[in-house]
């Protein structure tokens, strides 16, 4: 009776603190939405070689955008599509380096950025913004936020997978504390990948520089969360679908040999331009 009883509770204790399973190789699809409070706008400037300069008001960044993610090993690749064009952002974390495909206005255009660079751009970045007297950083000023983890006893079927609810609460030392609302998988985790979907930024999401959101330490892969963002935008990212059973050829990886991939560092001025076309977004 007492083996029995001994047998039981190691049984009892290795279901609770039981590691997710670390999936190298997945494709998942992703729904992320972005909300703006009424009038919040940007300016648009877009600089072409046959029109000039126009400038346009839109939505600071609200809207869906859909995109897919394939996972194999130690590359990553995400295709985006928005109303402003598509993205695609392909990272060998072997070779650490990040390239990146934008197709805008019918134009394609793409470029390539090592770690290394990436460090560098962003400790030039910080420099240049000290010496003009500004309050803000690209990285290091900052100090990077602490997360704590509330994990709840609520269940909800995304995708049709068993999903946990978790709060996961920033707090920084000069910005205040935020918190977002994280729906996750227990069962699995996927390697180098902590989500998918959200704000883009940086180089694709792949910025090895930006700081961490607090989701990589989750026990499990979040498959819905709800997250404040500046201005008042609230962003909402959801699973729709995911794939851990199918190879995935690698082919699936390789860029086109008839679009003209850069240096990032060789982009005038650090901005993205096509042939006789410049985009920038002016805050």
């Amino acid at each position: 009776m007492k083996q029995l009883f001994i047998t039981f509770l190691l049984a009892f204790s290795f279901t609770v603190y039981a590691q997710p399973k670390v999936l190298t190789q997945a494709t998942i699809t992703t729904k992320t939405t972005v909300e703006a409070p009424e009038g919040d706008e940007l300016v648009q400037t877009v600089t072409s070689a046959e029109h000039g300069e126009v400038r346009m008001m839109r939505s600071s960044g609200d809207g869906v955008t859909k995109s897919t993610t394939w996972l194999k090993n130690n590359l990553i690749k995400t295709f985006s599509n928005n109303e402003m064009g598509e993205t695609t952002v392909i990272r060998d974390n072997e070779k650490k380096i990040t390239t990146t495909i934008i197709e805008m206005m019918g134009r394609k255009s793409g470029f390539y950025v090592t770690d290394k660079d990436q460090e560098e751009m962003r400790k030039s970045m910080d420099s240049m913004m000290k010496g003009r007297g500004q309050n803000m950083s690209i990285g290091g000023s900052i100090p990077p936020s602490i997360f704590d983890i509330v994990y709840i006893n609520e269940n909800k079927i995304i995708s049709g997978f068993t999903c946990k609810k978790a709060y996961v609460i920033g707090t920084n030392s000069k910005i205040k504390s935020d918190t977002t609302t994280v729906w996750y998988c227990p069962d699995f985790k996927l390697k180098n990948l902590p989500s998918t979907g959200g704000a883009l930024g940086g180089f694709g999401g792949f910025n090895v520089t930006a700081s961490k959101d607090g989701l990589e330490d989750l026990a499990g892969f979040p498959m819905q969360y709800e997250k404040n963002m500046s201005r008042g935008r609230k962003m909402t990212v959801q699973v729709s679908k995911i794939t851990i059973d199918k190879e995935i050829a690698d082919k699936e990886f390789e860029v086109s040999k008839d679009i003209e991939i850069k240096p990032m560092k060789d982009m005038q001025g650090g901005g993205i331009r096509g042939e006789g076309v410049q985009i920038r977004i002016a805050h």
